[in-house]
């Protein structure tokens, strides 16, 4: 005997909201991790014609945007589903190419972190301009011109004293060896400073850290 219609329905109806469930969960995240990579350090291990075009171009980057990250009080979200296609357009990806100056770095980030937002591809990509503006970088460990060695701990106060609002406790330096290779900054949805235990944990705590210099 066949089912009523409405019945043969419920099925499909519960499968739609456990989906949309499992979306929502996806996208709901408590803050931001703000990661700006030293691009000298990345560029330093990139020989050869295959070179990334952020090492290989006549700009001499500083510090540039690794990504902007979802994240929660312990772990992060990644790889969400999303209603937005895989694949970046040039034209989205260029909202923020000049401070993050690779189409596949940007799609990259897009797919593991934008896709965890919530948020459209294009407004993904303004939220990650929008936080890179909130930042003010000292000049002291910007300028790139002559290799520079400091400590951690000094490279983060440099950090908060340029940044009003900014603790140590919400800013975490990540090396690489002896190296500086990111300067991770946690923000609220609206960008505001904020600390974050689990990745001031993680930091970085040498007490000689070097900035290879621009080339």
């Amino acid at each position: 005997m066949d089912q009523p219609f409405h019945i043969r329905l419920l099925p499909i109806a519960i499968l739609l909201l456990f989906s949309s469930a499992g979306l929502a969960r996806s996208q709901s995240f408590d803050f931001y991790v703000l990661s700006l990579s030293w691009s000298p350090t990345y560029c330093a291990t990139q020989k050869g014609p295959s070179r990334s075009p952020q090492c290989s171009g006549d700009e001499e980057f500083r510090f540039v945007v690794h990504g902007l990250w979802p994240q929660h009080e312990r772990g992060y979200p990644q790889y969400c589903r999303s209603q937005e296609p895989q694949r970046v357009p040039r034209s989205v990806g260029n909202i923020v190419f000049d401070i993050m100056p690779s189409m596949g770095l940007i799609g990259h980030q897009w797919r593991k972190h934008g896709s965890c937002s919530g948020l459209t591809q294009r407004g993904y990509f303004s939220a990650t301009r929008q936080a890179f503006e909130r930042i003010r970088i000292p000049p002291k460990v910007s300028d790139g011109e002559a290799r520079l060695t400091l400590p951690a701990a000094e490279i983060e106060r440099s950090f908060v004293a340029a940044n009003p609002g900014m603790s140590t406790s919400g800013i975490a330096i990540s090396c690489e060896g002896q190296r500086l290779k990111e300067i991770r900054i946690c923000l609220t949805k609206e960008f505001r400073f904020r600390d974050c235990a689990e990745v001031d944990r993680g930091g970085c705590r040498l007490d000689r850290v070097e900035l290879p210099p621009a080339e």
